[in-house]
C-alpha cells in the first residue's frame, strides 16, 4: 500500500469506518516495529522489553486513547510519542526502585533486578532535557523526539510537523545543541 492509501485509510477509520485499517494494520505494524528496534538500540543491557512488547503497549495505548490520525506520518509520530513515554515510564520505574532497594517492576509484567541504573538515568535525564526544550521552542523538542525516539527521517518529520525540511533542520540543529548542553 502506498502512502496516501495509509492516510485514505486513517481518514477513513477516523470518521467511524472500524475496519478502514485491517488492510493496513500489518505494513503499520512493521513500521512501528522499526521504530522500536531503532529506539531500543541505543538503550543498555538493562533494559527488558523487546520492540514486540514495546509497539504492543503502544497501540493499546494510542487505540485505548481513541487517538485519530490525519495521515500516515501523523500516526507514526504519535506511536512515536507514546513509546517515548512508556520507556520513560519504565526508566522512573526502574529509578525508584534502584532507591527502594528493592526490584522494580516494569510493564507487561517482566521483573527486572538491574545492577545498573544507568541506562535508565540516561532515558529520565534526555526526557528532562526534552521537556525544558519544550518550554523554550516546542517545534524543536517535537522534532528531536521524532527523530531520537521515532527514528523518523527528515522529510518525515517535515510532514508530520508541516514544515520544510531546511525548517526542520534548522529546529534539529538547535535541539541536539540544546539538549548536549544539558546533558553534559
Amino acid at each position: 500500500m502506498t502512502e496516501s492509501d495509509i492516510t485514505l485509510r486513517l481518514a477513513a477509520w477516523r470518521e467511524g469506518d472500524r475496519v478502514a485499517l485491517e488492510p493496513v494494520m500489518p505494513e503499520l505494524y512493521g513500521l512501528l516495529h522499526q521504530i522500536a528496534v531503532q529506539r531500543l538500540r541505543g538503550e543498555s543491557d538493562s533494559v527488558t522489553l523487546d520492540p514486540t512488547d514495546l509497539v504492543h503497549e503502544a497501540v493499546a495505548r494510542l487505540f485505548g486513547a481513541g487517538k485519530t490520525f490525519a495521515s500516515r506520518a501523523h500516526f507514526l509520530a504519535v506511536s512515536a510519542l507514546y513509546m517515548r513515554s512508556i520507556l520513560v515510564d519504565r526508566a522512573r520505574a526502574i529509578l525508584a526502585g534502584r532507591r527502594a532497594g528493592r526490584l522494580a517492576t516494569i510493564t507487561i509484567g517482566s521483573i527486572a533486578d538491574l545492577s545498573d541504573d544507568t541506562g535508565a538515568m540516561d532515558v529520565v535525564v534526555l526526557d528532562e532535557a526534552l521537556r525544558k526544550l519544550e518550554a523554550i521552542d516546542a517545534r524543536a523538542a517535537q522534532a528531536m523526539e521524532l527523530s531520537a525516539f521515532a527514528g523518523m527521517e527528515r522529510g518525515d518529520i517535515a510532514l508530520a510537523l508541516g514544515v520544510s525540511v531546511p525548517t526542520i533542520d534548522r529546529d534539529l540543529r538547535f535541539a541536539r545543541a540544546f539538549v548536549n548542553r544539558a546533558l553534559t
